[in-house]
């Protein structure tokens, strides 16, 4: 690249959402430092709500939106604001890490099994803060980033690409480091929406030198049309260890018109030599149990988990409490919650960071027209910026961490 077209880049990166409406943003390079400034506190010392309630959505039809859509993919489709949470897809992202305590435990076990086990327990947790989130999250722009730091993790993403639309991410421990890259679909089949996150992501437990590689599994929002919409998981999900040939399979089942399995999930550990070595039950909305393979497995049942009836069960992961008021502030878990919020230690924010969106700032503040204002305009930008680059045949150039080649 040119010094004349980096130079272009960046003048066009640090005017990246260019709104009095976004937070003031502090001097930082392009170049991501390793040791951010942001706080590394706890999430539980930060903000328990949103600064407004959400709006009433009583008077509005997903429906008379999506009724010309049916068999199509929806991410090039433009949604009205008022079907909008406020967070970026890159901080819902980052939702990954609310259980990452099952990446410590896993690094620190000295059983092939055990470590099995809390990953499986860590990719399951990862879509509990999906449960009853129906809002859609605001689409990156191309070259948006987000940073989180919190205790013995941090995590960095970025919009690498906008057709497709796809998110990367890395996160970083002294025990565990994680990355991957996502792509959404999402296609309208009449009385659902159906969401499938393309793309792997890769765990490496830095103590064993291990790596385990694994791809979410289908989310589907039913009652479009009419009813309470609800939302559930479903298909299977394939851990794979690559040194050990270690393996575990997850089944998420789909509720379907008689089946009384909703938000269930089962599987099992696979041992080298394809022996089972541990049997899972839950639900990806609550919790995780492990227990001994045994000669008579047959019907087993959540409940019996829930009665300690299993042998040798074992909780691996239990979701965390939502707040009373959590329905009140578009079903966020309490990490959620904090994931967009500004304060005197995020001076140092990158202008490109998504907590500086204006349009999702003001969606957060109740200014429902505002925002949508806002998405229009940065949306229209990022179009423009688009013409440019093609008129001048350069390339999109996504960001590097400091030190990299």
């Amino acid at each position: 690249m040119s010094t004349q077209e980096k130079k272009s880049i960046d003048s066009d990166e640090d005017e990246f959402y260019e709104c009095e409406a976004s937070p003031k943003k502090g001097n930082h390079s392009r170049q991501h430092s390793r040791n951010s400034s942001l706080p590394k506190a706890g999430y539980n010392s930060h903000r328990t709500r949103l600064p407004v309630k959400m709006f009433s959505r009583s008077e509005f039809s997903v429906w008379s939106i999506l009724k010309q859509c049916i068999g199509k993919e929806l991410s090039k489709i433009t949604m009205p604001i008022v079907f909008n949470e406020p967070l970026s897809f890159l901080q819902r992202i980052t939702e990954y890490m609310e259980y990452s305590d099952l990446l410590t435990k896993a690094n620190e076990s000295p059983d092939p099994t055990s470590r099995m086990e809390y990953v499986a327990a860590f990719a399951v947790s990862a879509l509990s803060s999906n449960h009853e989130r129906l809002a859609k999250p605001f689409n990156p722009l191309l070259g948006e980033t987000y940073e989180l730091v919190r205790p013995g993790v941090r995590l960095t993403a970025e919009q690498v690409s906008h057709h497709p639309p796809v998110s990367a991410f890395h996160a970083e421990s002294e025990n565990y480091s994680f990355c991957g890259s996502i792509h959404p679909k999402m296609k309208f089949w009449g009385k659902s929406v159906e969401i499938t996150p393309k793309g792997n992501v890769i765990l490496h437990l830095k103590k064993w030198n291990e790596t385990y590689t694994w791809s979410n599994v289908v989310c589907s929002i039913h009652n479009i049309i009419i009813g309470k919409m609800w939302i559930e998981h479903y298909g299977k999900m394939d851990i794979k260890c690559i040194q050990t040939g270690w393996e575990t399979i997850l089944n998420f089942h789909s509720c379907g018109w008689r089946s009384h399995r909703q938000h269930e999930v089962d599987g099992y550990v696979l041992s080298e030599d394809k022996e089972k070595m541990k049997y899972f039950i839950g639900r990806w909305i609550d919790n995780l149990y492990s227990y001994d393979v045994t000669a008579n497995m047959d019907n087993i049942k959540y409940e019996d988990a829930l009665q300690n009836q299993l042998p040798n069960q074992r909780l691996l992961w239990s979701a965390n409490k939502r707040s009373d008021q959590s329905h009140e502030y578009y079903n966020f878990s309490n990490f959620a919650i904090t994931l967009n919020e500004m304060g005197e230690g995020f001076k140092s924010l990158p202008p490109t960071d998504s907590r500086l969106r204006p349009d999702i700032r003001k969606l957060e503040e109740g200014d429902v027209d505002g925002a949508g204002e806002e998405k229009h305009r940065v949306e229209e930008k990022q179009r423009e910026s688009r013409r440019h680059r093609k008129k001048d045949k350069n390339d999109w150039c996504q960001r590097k961490i400091r030190g990299e080649r």
